[in-house]
């Protein structure tokens, strides 16, 4: 029998192996379970830790000690299977965060069934496309959101109010439903049948920001969700901490993967605390800092931005002595926004995590301070997880400090696209490699850099401007608060790059100037050739640009301008 082959040679500062051009993540490898029928709930609760208290509502006060989360996790389980949900059915929910929204997917998942989940705000006909797309045989909503369910099957919903609100609401009809309450106290059905879960089984149906086309629902498996699970678990929980109570405020929405995977899922395995917010607000955010000792602070970077530029008044009038460390994540923090925060609030520690829906929620980090002061960086590749840097024109996979198209590969990467074989063609390849469609390069030391998108460069004659570039630069202007740059489109040079431009209060700050403060630091091609004033640059949930919505406004609207 032949030896079996030699692993490869990887340079140990970079993890950048020469005879396959890959880059190989630097941190301890995920462990992931040997046992293949295993669900992600039956991996999370099987976990040992001393754990209390699981969810507390940050306005009410409710809370779901460990003991309460998976006798309700079992009773909403079995009222599920008692109504015919199976293996491969998908349910749909519609609703803010909520410490009932976690109950809801952990048991749907223990049944192989699949979650699917979609944004408060999004309109009808929104929800409606996504609702014909997936098909869900059920959905857990509000009593307010109802309306937004126009069509689907009133005996096929489950209201998730809680027992306070269904009382006030009582008038507004007077017809029987389905709440989560009645099925979170009823008993558990002690050897209800269960088919066997795989780990290749998916368990979410997210559907991606679709900030560069049309939405797609992104498939992702139950080892999906473990690998992100042990991946956050080594990330935040050393051997040392696991002695002591950690507690998270949920700040960001739990329909989002960024949410889903770390608030309704992975801090659960260690036994913290995660406080939630129904909806985001800095004053509440701040006031259950204070009021409930949390120590761990995930956000996305507009809140880091403004708590740099509020702190005196916030130290003022908050409590914030328990916090111990920020957790940025949707965009690389410059050096000013790292060190204006690390100078205002020297007690908390800061760092800095890259995912997408399509990695579940994983991909790089920065674990320590010392990692998230090498400025602009996205972090190191994930545990277990390689990458390569593709040249986007010749194919090319490229070397240390080149750029070109980050590609991904480990536990974390989805299975595909829902029903759609094209789109998943053109972003998996047959060997495993996601094409991310983030210009990036690695450098010496393995911190990945995120250039731009790659399908949002602007394209001015021959040459490529990166809109992130135009950004940082615009940012450093001490009368900019914030800015995003788009090509727009000109018959002589193809597109220019346009800027929109939030003054910060009392600013004056005019068209021509801004495009002289970037003029003396860019090559001609990079200029900004066109300039509008904005109240607040459009963004989703994860912090990213919406540029095709400014696209839209400055091709729709040139009167306006």
């Amino acid at each position: 029998m032949a030896p079996p082959p030699s692993p490869p040679a990887v340079d140990p500062r970079s993890g950048f192996c020469k005879s396959n051009s890959t880059f190989y993540s630097k941190r301890k490898p995920v462990p992931l379970p040997p046992n293949d029928s295993l669900d992600v709930t039956t991996f999370i609760s099987s976990q040992a830790h001393r754990g209390h208290i699981a969810f507390i509502d940050a306005a009410t006060g409710r809370h779901l000690t460990y003991s309460q989360l998976w006798r309700a996790v079992d009773s909403v389980a079995s009222s599920l299977s008692d109504m015919g949900i199976k293996k491969g059915h998908v349910i749909l929910i519609l609703s803010p965060n909520s410490i009932s929204f976690p109950v809801v997917c952990l048991a749907t998942m223990s049944l192989g069934a699949i979650i699917t989940t979609t944004n408060p705000l999004n309109t009808t006909r929104e929800i409606t496309k996504q609702i014909a797309d997936s098909k869900p045989v059920l959905a857990f909503t509000t009593r307010e959101l109802l309306p937004k369910l126009a069509g689907f099957a009133s005996n096929n919903i489950v209201l998730m109010d809680s027992a306070d609100q269904q009382t006030k609401n009582k008038s507004s009809s007077n017809k029987k439903v389905l709440t989560l309450a009645s099925m979170m106290n009823r008993p558990p059905t002690s050897g209800r049948f269960r088919e066997t879960v795989s780990q290749n089984d998916t368990a979410t149906l997210l559907y991606s920001s679709g900030t560069t086309g049309a939405s797609k629902g992104v498939v992702s498996s139950h080892r999906n969700l473990i690998a992100t699970v042990r991946t956050v678990l080594g990330r935040f929980f050393s051997q040392a901490e696991e002695e002591q109570q950690q507690t998270f405020l949920c700040t960001v929405p739990m329909f989002h993967i960024y949410g889903l995977a770390t608030f309704a899922t992975g801090f659960l395995t260690s036994g913290s605390t995660i406080v939630i917010l129904s909806k985001f607000d800095m004053h509440d955010m701040l006031s259950a800092i204070g009021r409930y000792r949390v120590t761990y602070l995930p956000l996305v970077p507009p809140i880091l931005v403004a708590l740099v530029n509020g702190a005196a008044e916030i130290k003022a009038k908050y409590d914030l002595s328990s916090l111990r460390s920020a957790l940025s994540g949707g965009a690389p923090l410059s050096k000013e926004v790292i060190e204006g925060f690390l100078e205002k609030f020297p007690s908390v520690s800061i760092s800095q995590g890259y995912g997408l829906t399509e990695t579940t929620g994983v991909g790089a980090s920065t674990d320590t301070l010392e990692e998230s002061r090498r400025y602009g960086t996205a972090g190191m590749l994930s545990p277990s997880m390689e990458a390569k840097i593709v040249d986007p024109d010749s194919g090319e996979a490229l070397t240390v400090n080149k750029t070109g198209e980050l590609w991904l590969k480990g536990p974390t990467i989805m299975k595909g696209y829902f029903c759609n074989d094209d789109a998943t063609a053109s972003t998996l390849d047959s060997e495993g490699w996601l094409r991310t469609g983030d210009l990036c390069y690695i450098d010496d030391d393995g911190f990945i850099f995120v250039v731009d998108r790659l399908k949002e460069l602007i394209k001015y004659k021959a040459f490529q401007v990166p809109p992130a570039e135009l950004e940082a630069l615009l940012l450093t202007h001490p009368q900019i608060a914030d800015a995003a740059v788009i090509p727009f489109p000109d018959e002589k040079v193809g597109q220019f790059p346009m800027a929109y431009v939030v003054r910060k209060a009392g600013s004056n700050l005019s068209e021509t100037a801004v495009m002289d403060f970037i003029a003396k630091q860019v090559a001609p091609y990079k200029r900004i050739r066109k300039v509008a004033f904005i109240a607040s640059v459009p963004k989703n949930p994860s912090g990213k640009i919406l540029r095709k919505d400014l696209i839209q406004l400055a091709t729709k609207s040139p009167s306006k301008l």
